[in-house]
């Protein structure tokens, strides 16, 4: 995989795997048992229910340890007036005539939908190591592109975005 994690990308992935291992998995076990004993198990519909949650989240356990055994780790060692990871940035669309704000993260927690873009994706590489002010071109296609203006830039860490995925 080689996926570009930071520090805090893999100690998030450890307490989602800690806590799948230590707190759901004897859950979802229970379950299994506890359906298992309700009778005929060909038609018993919460038994499999049961069964497929309990290997959905042993899929998600030895994915999440894949991810960090395989990961490469960046750092960022951006300056405090310039863009980096996990750094939320305001810009203007020129094209669009409006403020968007978006926070740059490893392609892991990527999420357009949530303002979560990739240091990979266009803006993302774009915007890396850029300064407030900076009129940035962003480069779609070889044959497309847009320009956009740094207005903030904010380093605080918030991690709202980040919470444990539960079933």
């Amino acid at each position: 995989m080689r996926d570009k994690l930071t520090r805090s990308d893999i100690e998030k992935m450890e307490k989602e795997i800690e806590y799948r291992k230590l707190e759901l998995r004897p859950e979802l076990l229970e379950d299994v048992k506890v359906t298992r004993a309700q009778g005929d198990l060909s038609e018993n519909f919460e038994y499999h229910a049961a069964k497929r949650a309990k290997n959905k989240n042993e899929s998600r356990i030895r994915y999440l340890e894949n991810m960090i055994r395989t990961a490469r780790i960046i750092e960022d060692d951006s300056a405090e007036d310039e863009v980096g990871m996990n750094t939320k940035v305001t810009v203007y669309v020129e094209d669009d005539d409006r403020e968007e704000t978006y926070k740059i993260v490893t392609t892991v927690r990527s999420n357009s939908l949530k303002g979560l873009i990739s240091i990979e994706s266009p803006m993302g590489k774009a915007l890396l190591g850029k300064k407030t002010g900076d009129r940035v071109e962003i480069r779609v296609k070889d044959d497309y592109s847009y320009f956009v203006q740094i207005r903030s830039i904010d380093k605080t860490e918030d991690d709202s975005e980040d919470r444990i995925r539960q079933y």
